[in-house]
């Protein structure tokens, strides 16, 4: 089914570096960026053959080609290819002895010169990786993210292993969240228990896995209370104080409405604390967050006041904050902080203003919240500004512009349409009980830059889901649904049926269009017969239609890897694909908009991780991402290209 033309860069300068001040000098408006390994993924197949694949970096010259080594059973390495491999990060070993242990590594080759190989990594024996993880009685693993903890150029996992959890809307007692991170081999690096007074739930621990300070080792952020207990074991705030309301029967049993509420930066290589502040902003008033959002309600229990959201930004276009924010319905608040040498400062805070019933008065940025939300630079000036659903703040902290449709559940942004500048923004938007009467679209297609609507449909209609992704070929540019079962155009025209799938997509097989994803099932669109037809699916503990882990280009070539629950939900497994392709884009992290949509997968609705750039049918090749990289990676150092 339909395919699209190869991917090429434009040349430029190539940049690997150890530290970023090193590079500050020679390129001052780079975004900091990790630098990895070339992440080889290794597969053995039935059908006789390894299926190898590795990362193309955002650095790299459009000149490099590659050669691939196999070392059988710890012998000496032999060539697998006859010519260096340019057109693709592919290659299928169609000779190796698979009844032995195999070992791959790759080349980069420039100007007909082999450059140093990268670190050789054993094949899969399986089609996925399992990793071992620590167990908790009553708990099973929920949302992951990934970030180079250790700063050796190659992905960990941290786990939010989850208990029994309450939705905000619902009273009671809770169990107390845990992080854990591993190594892809199992190797536990350590254990952060969030305590009883941090609710568990998909709408409290968001937790951002980033590297903030440019030391090329991420760092974990999320928000903590008294009696959280680090990866050292020392425990934050009073390790005695238990601030849960527990009255049986009464909205607010099982809630933390009272207490100091922290945000603490830990560690990524051992989860020590290294720093504590007051959680910006406070849950007081508790009835002075509700609003127009949803159905323009209120309550004074604990619901809206406790709807958290996250994200990390390049909010000054060079190095990374991250964003901590509370609220959905009515007041939004959105506190940007910096970790610098040690220290943990407060960037600006946006506040969206404390409102009551009518909320006529309410600020135009009220109510105007998600359940998800983005990072990305929407206005084209090199920074970010966060899209909160309805309405966007720019870089600086001030309101860029809101739509006023109102709160919704699902959100996507990205170059949806590349015959017109710039981003586009997907939303959905609910409509109910005393809201209905505003009338607000059901769906909207509109510029991320300005908010100009392009298209909508639906006024007045409650609608939970909706999904943009270039699935099929005759229409340029990304097709959108919803829960109306029909797939619009970039003018928003109907132009047929709609898959069922509306949560999730994935780039799995070798064309440029993406793929479907619900629960561990891949499938691919067949746009003739408008109906879904499966590809592969991720054979775990039986909970196919589970959600996934994590879904991200987390190794390999450009396309992307699933982690979900193993056997007994005592591993992971992490699934690569094998499909052949014929298409060399580098690694998707290296796009820094697609990086951060991996940080803030996790936060409350997951939802996909889209690229700044057009990725699809009959694409133009992307522009190279100015990048200055940190860790110890593999890429290339110290080349400039030839023009």
């Amino acid at each position: 089914m339909g395919k699209g033309t190869g991917c090429r860069f434009r040349s430029g300068w190539i940049l690997s570096l150890s530290f970023v001040l090193m590079a500050a000098c020679l390129c001052p408006a780079a975004r900091q960026m990790e630098n990895l390994t070339r992440g080889v993924a290794a597969v053995k197949q039935a059908e006789g053959r390894v299926s190898v694949s590795w990362r193309l970096f955002g650095t790299d010259p459009e000149s490099v080609a590659f050669n691939l080594y196999r070392i059988t059973n710890g012998g000496q390495p032999e060539k697998v290819n006859a010519t260096p491999i340019t057109d693709s990060t592919y290659f299928p070993d169609t000779q190796a002895d698979l009844e032995k242990p195999l070992d791959y590594f790759i080349r980069p080759v420039l100007e007909g010169r082999e450059l140093a190989a990268c670190k050789p990594v054993r094949a899969w024996e399986n089609d996925y990786l399992e990793i071992p993880i620590q167990p908790i009685e009553g708990y099973r693993p929920g949302d992951a993210s990934a970030g180079d903890l250790d700063g050796d150029g190659e992905y960990e996992i941290v786990l939010h292993q989850v208990g029994r959890g309450r939705d905000n809307s619902f009273e009671g007692i809770t169990t107390q969240p845990i992080l854990d991170a591993y190594k892809l081999d199992g190797t536990h690096l350590w254990r952060i228990d969030l305590g009883i007074n941090i609710r568990e739930g998909e709408h409290y621990t968001q937790f951002m896995v980033y590297d903030l300070d440019g030391d090329g080792r991420a760092e974990v952020v999320c928000k903590t209370a008294d009696g959280t207990k680090d990866g050292t074991g020392k425990v934050i705030g009073d390790a005695d104080k238990d601030w849960r309301t527990l009255k049986e029967g009464d909205k607010r049993h099982g809630r933390i409405l009272d207490g100091p509420e922290y945000l603490t930066v830990f560690d990524g290589r051992t989860g020590a604390a290294l720093k504590t502040v007051d959680y910006i902003p406070g849950r007081d008033p508790i009835d002075g967050w509700g609003g127009i959002g949803g159905n323009g309600g209120n309550d004074n229990y604990g619901n809206r006041c406790d709807r958290f959201l996250a994200c990390v930004a390049y909010l000054d276009g060079q190095r990374p904050s991250v964003v901590a924010c509370r609220g959905v319905y009515g007041r939004t608040v959105l506190a940007a902080w910096d970790w610098r040498d040690g220290n943990l400062t407060s960037r600006w805070v946006f506040d969206s203003g404390i409102r009551y019933p009518p909320f006529k008065d309410a600020s135009p940025y009220s109510g105007m919240g998600g359940h998800s939300l983005t990072a990305a630079d929407v206005d084209g000036d090199g920074k970010d500004e966060i899209v909160y659903h309805s309405m966007v703040v720019d870089d600086d902290g001030t309101g860029l512009y809101s739509t006023g449709f109102r709160h919704g559940d699902a959100l996507h942004v990205s170059d949806m349409y590349p015959d017109r500048p710039g981003l586009e923004i997907l939303t959905v938007h609910e409509n109910e009980g005393e809201t209905v009467r505003f009338q607000t679209p059901g769906v909207v297609m509109r510029d991320a830059a300005t908010g100009t609507v392009l298209w909508k449909h639906s006024p007045g209609v409650d609608i939970s889901h909706c999904l943009a992704a270039d699935i099929d070929p005759r229409h340029h540019g990304f097709e959108a649904w919803d829960g109306g079962g029909e797939m619009r155009d970039s003018s928003g025209t109907i132009i047929g049926k709609a898959p069922r799938m509306r949560d999730f997509v994935i780039w799995w097989d070798g064309d440029l269009l993406r793929e479907l994803l619900a629960g561990h099932t891949v499938s691919k669109w067949n746009w003739q017969e408008e109906k879904a037809e499966a590809l592969f699916t991720a054979g775990s503990s039986g909970r196919r239609w589970s959600r996934p882990q994590l879904v991200g280009d987390l190794l390999g070539d450009w396309r992307e890897e699933l982690l979900v629950t193993g056997p007994d939900r005592k591993s992971l497994r992490l699934y690569t694909t094998t499909m052949p392709t014929e298409h060399r884009i580098y690694t998707l992290m290296h796009d820094p908009q697609y990086r951060l949509s991996i940080a803030w997968q996790n936060v409350a609705y997951n939802k996909p991780p889209h690229t700044s750039f057009y990725l699809g049918h009959r694409m133009a090749p992307p522009l190279k991402p100015n990048l200055v990289l940190v860790g110890s990676g593999e890429a290339i150092a110290g080349v400039r290209e030839k023009k």
